[in-house]
């Protein structure tokens, strides 16, 4: 198969959660042993940082990532879900993997799960976790930094031994799944804590420090809270990732940088410079300054209520916003904390999830939230910039499939 090929059998054939939902999506470690005994255990082979959370856990995987390469580490990093391309899921020292690689890997899967007894029935996630455990030591990592796909305590990603755990933060996200309380949310993500793994939590809550502090003791893990955690590099550090939550995550970095006793000049560049290092998109991302545009994949409540904030204060003569949704997320919830004052430009993006645009804007008027539908991302972006005047504010997201339509449109 050619590499276009190829993944559109990923897609199809291992279905994925991004796609098609709550069908794709499979709890449980069999699959994902079975694949790692016939691999030869790959992830046994170099070192691994785990990161779980609601938000943020994208951003500081990718920075991480970017403090140990600038440590003079090769480093690989997988993470969830990629914008443009698959390859961006799966790196070493910011390069994505080949995309020969990538069709050996499943022609190779084919062949052998044909002829076995027992053919294995992987998700898209399984079988794309399986080849970048490979992947990683085939390229000899020192280390990588493996972003949780779902939840913790049931992902695949958790057959791993890290040298550290981190759980960024617990919002009320994948309630169908991971529970429709914090505790519940926040025991399915403490589920990568492993025994005598130090843990760093980077944002307690008083409804999920308790689980954390729970199971850190049963497993004899020294747990780090980020929110205590005091750097003198904090004040006087620059962030690349400029979005008000990135706070949160700055200090999250910071604790867990200082556990791994990574050198004070490794951290301030590679803070300095993540998306040059790693490739990362779609945070608070500037496409544009006349007008000033910019998108970002928040996606969830949790995100919104500093996405808002920040969009808010956004000084410009007029606020236009691009916006659409998946069909998991709590679209009233978000749209409570959209400006109404804002020029609107509902919107779908290419994906069966996505909430048809007409409804988004139905919805929108309840909340007092003006515009007109559009059937495309592109479609949608060009209309807002169309009508923008060089001092107005675009923003795009809602969607980390919205930000990937755009990137791609323009790319």
């Amino acid at each position: 198969m050619s590499y276009e090929e190829t993944i559109e059998y990923l897609f199809q054939a291992a279905p994925a959660f991004e796609h098609v939902g709550a069908s794709a999506y499979k709890p449980g470690l069999q699959t994902t042993e079975a694949l790692d005994e016939h691999y030869g255990h790959p992830h046994r082979q170099y070192k691994t940082i785990h990161i779980a959370g609601t938000n943020g856990k994208g951003s500081c995987s990718h920075t991480l990532a970017s403090i140990l390469q600038e440590a003079g580490h090769r480093v690989g990093l997988y993470t969830s879900p990629h914008l443009k391309d698959f390859r961006e899921r799966i790196r070493v020292n910011g390069a994505p993997v080949e995309k020969e690689f990538v069709v050996d890997f499943v022609e190779d899967f084919r062949r052998w799960n044909q002829a076995t007894e027992a053919p294995l029935h992987p998700s898209f996630f399984e079988l794309t976790t399986a080849m970048a455990f490979k992947y990683f030591a085939d390229q000899q990592v020192d280390i990588a930094v493996i972003e949780v796909g779902l939840g913790g305590r049931l992902d695949c990603t958790n057959i791993i031994n890290p040298q550290l755990t981190i759980i960024t933060n617990i919002s009320l996200d994948h309630t169908q799944f991971l529970g429709t309380t914090l505790p519940e949310i926040a025991a399915e993500k403490a589920g990568i804590i492993k025994p005598g793994i130090p843990v760093v939590i980077g944002e307690a809550l008083p409804e999920t420090l308790p689980v954390f502090e729970e199971k850190a003791r049963q497993n004899n893990a020294i747990l780090h809270l980020a929110e205590t955690f005091a750097s003198p590099l904090e004040e006087k550090i620059e962030f690349e990732l400029k979005g008000n939550y990135q706070q949160k995550n700055k200090r999250t970095i910071l604790c867990a940088a200082s556990i791994l006793q990574l050198p004070e000049e490794a951290i301030v560049r590679g803070m300095r410079r993540v998306c040059e290092n790693t490739g990362l998109m779609g945070r608070w991302q500037t496409l544009g300054t006349h007008p000033l545009v910019v998108c970002d994949t928040g996606h969830n409540l949790g995100g919104w209520e500093y996405l808002a904030r920040q969009i808010t204060a956004q000084p410009c003569r007029q606020l236009r916003i691009v916006f659409g949704m998946v069909d998991d997320k709590d679209l009233e919830g978000v749209m409570r904390l959209l400006p109404p004052h804002a020029t609107y430009y509902f919107t779908q993006a290419d994906n069966h999830r996505a909430v048809p645009a007409e409804r988004i804007q139905t919805a929108g008027r309840k909340f007092g939230l003006c515009g007109n539908a559009y059937p495309t991302v592109c479609q949608a972006y060009h209309a807002a910039l169309s009508d923008a005047c060089p001092d107005d504010f675009v923003f795009v997201g809602g969607s980390s499939y919205v930000v990937a339509d755009l990137l791609t449109s323009i790319a």
